[in-house]
């Protein structure tokens, strides 16, 4: 017989019966599995991060906590999740779960369970595990996204590229304008009377199932006399805290599986763990540097000063920083001159300044947007803004997301968690006798 054992973590309410029912299996031996009670989903976190590997996670079906999060992150730490006494109906495949478990199992119930998805602790491999984060092989759409130093007026130059994108009559309500910056200002813009939903409805409903596209149109709001959708960002800036990483993820996947062309606004913020030791610092910033990641486009807007073009210098360096390829970035010279020497000097200027770093390649000519008196007025109004503001945008724009697509480059897949990478038995060499 092998000794082989299974390590489960537990979480469920303190006072329900099967949590003390395996309890008491467990320190009886009368099944050869080491159960651990959790008393939240955050000391199951903790307890998957601890360096200990585990088999399974035995949740019960009605714990507040059990998301796409925490199914993704114990999966990704080699460990099944087994749902136990599930109330509500939900595709519990969809979001990963091994098995379900009636409240009243027996112990050949749970044994068969474990024997059939869980590792025991002897036979865990040190292989390196591909993410089991799978996502469906479906229809996408192209994602643009936009972003810029503060000042610079990224946010109009989103709304005109959407706009100008949504004017084809094939793309007619099938293109998105997504505000994920953390100070959202699209709703100002667009003269949102309404705050709700927004951002936060539309990935907190990616928590828990796969929702269907007419649910996810839903919650946004139609653009009028714009031809796009809008959806609303944070209402205040500490509101990130609420956005979980994986539902987040799993969000971006639905606006690319319900819209042609998702544009989305973003900080120019792209720090991460890596950079600042902080895992916080990374959380916060995890829409932009998913929505960067993943995009066929991302465009940077600057402004044609000295200020402006030291500014835009920096945001591309960070996204090469982040593995962003020079042939996705595109540099946008806002509020500029019709004057084309002027605009000749500006580009040589940013051209200038990029060669000397080796980490960025050539991303090409600068698009320019000439000042225009009349965008504050549309702005102002809430009206369409004037066509000609993104004729520009639109030529190249459209002709850069043909290219990609001409060259096999046009879906960029969802980054996926970094997993760690295991120390090979005497790679690390060995003390000698004289140490």
């Amino acid at each position: 017989m092998s000794d082989d054992r299974w390590v489960v973590l537990g979480l469920a309410h303190p006072r329900v019966e099967w949590f003390s029912r395996l309890s008491r299996w467990s320190t009886a031996a009368a099944v050869p599995v080491d159960f651990i009670k959790c008393v939240s989903s955050e000391e199951v976190l903790a307890r998957l991060n601890g360096g200990r590997q585990y088999s399974a996670l035995l949740v019960g079906g009605d714990v507040s906590g059990l998301d796409r999060d925490l199914i993704d992150s114990v999966r990704i730490s080699g460990a099944t999740v087994i749902v136990v006494g599930s109330a509500v109906e939900r595709s519990w495949g969809e979001l990963g779960v091994a098995a379900l478990l009636p409240e009243e199992f027996e112990r050949s119930d749970l044994l068969g369970a474990l024997t059939d998805h869980a590792p025991p602790v002897a036979q865990v491999s040190a292989a390196v595990r591909d993410s089991p984060i799978e996502r469906e092989s479906t229809w996408r759409g192209q994602l643009i996204a936009v972003t810029g130093p503060g000042g610079a007026g990224s946010s109009v130059v989103a709304m005109a590229t959407a706009q100008s994108f949504a004017s084809e009559s094939s793309n007619n309500s099938m293109v998105l304008l997504a505000d994920l910056a953390l100070n959202a200002e699209q709703g100002m813009l667009h003269d949102a009377r309404e705050v709700i939903p927004g951002i936060q409805e539309f990935v907190d409903a990616h928590r828990t199932a796969k929702v269907p596209i007419e649910q996810m149109r839903s919650l946004v709001f139609e653009a009028v006399g714009r031809g796009y959708h809008l959806l609303l960002g944070l209402r205040h800036h500490r509101d990130w805290t609420a956005i979980r990483p994986r539902s987040f993820e799993s969000s971006l996947d639905g606006m690319l599986r319900s819209y042609r062309l998702v544009v989305a606004d973003i900080d120019h913020d792209f720090e991460g763990e890596k950079d600042t030791g902080s895992r916080d610092v990374q959380d916060r910033n995890h829409m932009a540097r998913t929505v960067a990641a993943a995009a066929d486009l991302v465009v940077v807007v600057g402004v044609a000063t000295t200020k402006g073009i030291h500014s835009l210098t920096r945001t591309i360096r960070e996204l090469a920083a982040v593995e962003v390829e020079s042939g996705r970035i595109v540099a946008v010279l806002n509020r500029t001159t019709r004057n084309p020497r002027r605009q000749a000097d500006a580009a040589d200027a940013l051209a200038s300044l990029l060669a000397r770093d080796r980490g960025v390649g050539d991303i090409g000519c600068p698009i320019f947007v000439s000042e225009r008196a009349d965008i504050e007025i549309a702005l102002r109004d809430g009206v369409r803004l004037p066509n000609n503001v993104g004729k520009s945008l639109h030529a190249q724009l459209a002709g850069r997301l043909a290219s990609r697509s001409d060259r096999g480059g046009s879906a960029n897949p969802l980054p996926s968690t970094v997993l760690p990478v295991p120390i090979g038995p005497g790679s690390l060499g060995h003390w000698s006798d004289e140490a």
